[in-house]
């Protein structure tokens, strides 16, 4: 039994949403994606022994998809602890509804939350502040993440406030896609995560400016060459599998649906 005052252990730590929380960006799907969830999972892990995690996150999804597909096995499963981070699809796709989408963010933290989990989430960064081109989508983002706070007090669900932070926009925390980030940015959303937690050893230093770039970043021409560049490599791809209403999730499934212990990968110091 936890001392009087003490944090009480936490036993079951569920993962559900998209493709950020599967791990694209940390890893492949050779060698296996990591992704800030497996590396809050290892934080937790540290402090709770004993700790069980699944994560029924699956790319591509929608929050609506998320909230079908994903929450009725979560509630199953009887967590302590779970994170619930979905909307950057729906704000992607033509129609976008932003209390439609917060409503199926607010239907999983209702339900989680009355069956006593803790419940943690956070809000999106402007992608017009490393997808130029995204411009349009800033009015989105903020509706989005002005729902998702409101549903929060509601909930009392904890969130993560990664959206505004300068150090959100430096290139080296983002994948070469731009839409998901990369081992770095993975760490310092585990990092972001952990610090809204209140977990032990966590605080404010995942919002810090990274060091000057060793190479500067490009600018005049070979800026709008690689804009060019990220377009036809990434962009027109991802419009392709919209217009044939393909997902990158299509015929995917949760990497990990069942609670299993958590094993610190090697080299896993400065999580």
């Amino acid at each position: 039994m936890p001392v009087s005052g003490a944090e009480p252990r936490l036993l079951r730590y569920v993962a559900l949403g998209d493709s950020q929380t599967e791990g694209l960006g940390d890893g492949d799907d050779v060698s296996g994606l990591r992704g800030w969830a497996d590396r809050l999972a290892e934080r937790l892990a540290g402090h709770n022994p004993g700790l069980r995690y699944a994560n029924l996150a699956v790319r591509g999804r929608l929050a609506g998809e998320v909230r079908a597909g994903q929450l009725a096995p979560a509630l199953a499963l009887r967590p302590d602890l779970v994170t619930v981070v979905a909307g950057v699809n729906d704000l992607l796709r033509p129609r976008f509804d932003a209390d439609e989408v917060t409503g199926h963010l607010e239907a999983m933290f209702a339900a989680l939350t009355a069956e006593g989990a803790r419940v943690a989430t956070l809000t999106f960064p402007d992608i017009a502040r490393v997808i130029p081109l995204a411009r349009p989508l800033g009015s989105r983002v903020t509706a989005l993440n002005d729902g998702i706070r409101r549903a929060a007090r509601r909930h009392g669900v904890v969130v993560a406030e990664t959206g505004h932070h300068p150090v959100v926009a430096d290139p080296r925390l983002w994948s070469p896609d731009r839409l998901h980030a990369s081992p770095l940015g993975h760490q310092r959303i585990a990092a972001a995560m952990a610090h809204a937690l209140a977990l032990p050893g966590s605080d404010d230093t995942w919002m810090l400016a990274l060091p000057p770039p060793v190479a500067p970043l490009p600018a005049g021409w070979r800026a709008a060459a690689a804009e060019f560049r990220w377009a036809a490599g990434y962009l027109g791809p991802w419009l392709g599998r919209r217009l044939r209403g393909h997902s990158s999730g299509d015929g995917r499934t949760a990497k990990r649906p069942h609670l299993l212990a958590v094993e610190s990968p090697t080299g896993s110091a400065g999580l």
